[in-house]
């Protein structure tokens, strides 16, 4: 079966991939296994994940043994804070090839808006206080998206793009940009559906993905008081209206506003019935009632990964929020 795609760059993205945030050593290897031989066209990756060696071990057995094609998997994944300088690009996206096994990345992200700093030994830096410790020299965005630009002219990355960015920060980028950013990744759900930044980028011609679109059930970042998605009394009328499960309501709510989507999930029952959202669709009214869910949580909605750890950052995107 294929499966719908939306531009990309100069690729086609499938709708609906795998994430893998948050999914444990030991266990994601064979989620993206039970995913690309479910019929998964699209994996989203990261090297903050920690995990890529463990599913570039996937890739290799299922690209070999298991019969699929490279070329038919959209892959992705993401330049970590500590990675913003120029001379440090090109070795985090070398790292991330050997660590998947890849000779190219379909789609190769700057994973924040916020550099922090390198050569401290870990992935987050933190002085004496507990506090995030920020790049010394700053970077400008442009002097990190011109060594992505040559990632793609080494023919190491076939599409560049943002994620977590906001609208002034990626206007900014779209300035100087000689290859436009391809892609948006972003939290979004009915709780925090962005869509004024959606509309931002249909109007510049970049594709959209939403991570946590189920509002990260389970997740180490979700707030005490915070309200449950898949239990919300309106998603689950509509589930019941369409015979699907209210993850899938969640799922097609991106797919019908013209987004790609990346649910994670480590759970094989889980992993097949989040790919089966092409059966149905939802109708004007159920997507005026999810595109206004938010307002029964708070006037600009519900953020999961706020990552208030960066706050003090001049970069830090959701300030407006504050």
């Amino acid at each position: 079966m294929s499966y719908p795609t939306i531009k990309c760059g100069v690729s086609e993205m499938p709708v609906v991939g795998l994430g893998t945030w948050q999914s444990k050593p030991g266990v994601v290897g064979a989620a993206v296994e039970k995913a690309l031989s479910s019929g998964y066209k699209h994996i989203d990756c990261a090297h903050v994940y920690q995990n890529e060696a463990e599913i570039g071990e996937a890739f290799s057995k299922m690209f070999g043994e298991g019969g699929i094609k490279r070329e038919d998997i959209f892959i992705t994944s993401k330049l970590w804070n500590t990675f913003h300088r120029a001379d440090e690009v090109e070795a985090a996206c070398n790292t991330t090839l050997k660590n998947l096994q890849l000779d190219y990345l379909d789609l190769y992200l700057i994973h924040w808006p916020i550099a922090t700093e390198p050569g401290k030994g870990t992935l987050f830096p933190v002085d004496d206080n507990n506090l995030a410790i920020l790049d010394s020299k700053a970077p400008a965005f442009a002097e990190t998206w011109g060594a992505l630009e040559k990632l793609v002219e080494a023919g190491k990355c076939k599409n560049i793009g943002l994620s977590n960015f906001n609208i002034a920060q990626i206007e900014e980028v779209l300035s100087f940009a000689k290859i436009k950013p391809a892609n948006l990744q972003v939290e979004s759900h009915p709780h925090l559906p962005n869509l004024e930044l959606l509309e931002f980028c249909k109007k510049n011609g970049m594709s959209f993905v939403a991570y946590s679109p189920l509002g990260n059930p389970g997740s180490v970042f979700r707030k005490e008081d915070q309200a449950n998605l898949l239990q919300d009394e309106d998603v689950l009328k509509i589930a019941q209206k369409h015979g699907v499960s209210a993850g899938q309501v969640l799922i097609r709510y991106q797919v019908d506003k013209g987004n790609a989507v990346i649910p994670k999930s480590v759970t094989p029952s889980r992993i097949e019935e989040n790919l089966k959202v092409f059966g149905f669709s939802l109708d004007a009214g159920d997507m005026e009632i999810l595109n206004n869910l938010y307002k029964k949580v708070g006037p600009k909605g519900y953020r999961t990964c706020s990552v208030l750890h960066w706050k003090h950052s001049p970069f830090y995107p959701f300030s407006a929020e504050l």
